[in-house]
């Protein structure tokens, strides 16, 4: 059964939508909290979010960017917010689709029967700038073809990626690669990183791996045209 997150402040709205979903045979999930909702969905895994835009704490805007920063689930924006700028800047974020309310319900469960059969076998991809990779094999999907990374290069890959904007530790990187951080050589972390960079050098990717002086390293979109 597909999972999905109804992000909604309005009770009784979110409450519609659960129960529309859960009569359409999915499971749905209710989220309460907005501040750390981003954290929240990462954790539950859904297979969908419904997100609102108009929230208390946080923008709606605001958790779609950091979800997509940290996972590959499609996010579909339910909003009375009917301006294009609004549904531009959404998709600009990573929204998959965008509608406004009052919507009906059938044109709702086919907006998210689409996305999900879109990302039928997406579930281990994390996005980049013009890539995708599958976490579980660590094959990178770039300019119309596939690479298949060597394990160390796709473990740094995947956590630089799940970082974010936010700055990976050499700690975290260590982890990652070896199960801890104990009796391991920087050195040992430069070869594996300076290997990294090379082969995204070569595969000419949009982003590269800099250095975050006393904290790590983060993925920058590269400057170069």
């Amino acid at each position: 059964m597909k999972k999905i997150a109804v992000v909604e402040d309005e009770v009784y709205v979110r409450q519609e939508l659960c129960s529309m979903l859960e009569k359409a045979g999915y499971e749905a999930l209710e989220m309460t909290a907005f501040e750390d909702a981003a954290a929240q969905l990462a954790v539950l895994e859904p297979d969908l979010v419904i997100l609102d835009l108009n929230l208390p704490e946080i923008s709606g805007f605001q958790i779609c960017r950091d979800l997509k920063q940290k996972t590959s689930v499609p996010v579909l924006v339910l909003t009375s917010r009917d301006q294009m700028q609004d549904e531009i800047h959404a998709l600009k974020l990573g929204a998959d689709e965008y509608l406004t309310k009052p919507c009906r319900k059938e044109r709702l469960l086919a907006r998210i029967s689409n996305i999900l059969k879109r990302y039928e076998g997406r579930t281990n991809l994390l996005e980049g700038e013009g890539f995708l990779l599958d976490r579980s094999t660590y094959t990178l999907y770039i300019h119309n073809s596939s690479v298949v990374l060597p394990k160390n290069q796709g473990k740094l890959l995947e956590m630089l990626l799940t970082g974010g904007e936010e700055p990976v530790t050499a700690q975290q990187l260590c982890e990652a690669l070896w199960g801890t951080t104990e009796f391991i050589d920087e050195n040992a972390l430069q070869v594996n990183l300076t290997r990294l960079k090379k082969t995204m050098a070569n595969l000419k990717m949009e982003q590269k791996i800099v250095a975050v002086r006393g904290i790590g390293y983060r993925l920058e979109r590269s400057a170069e045209p």
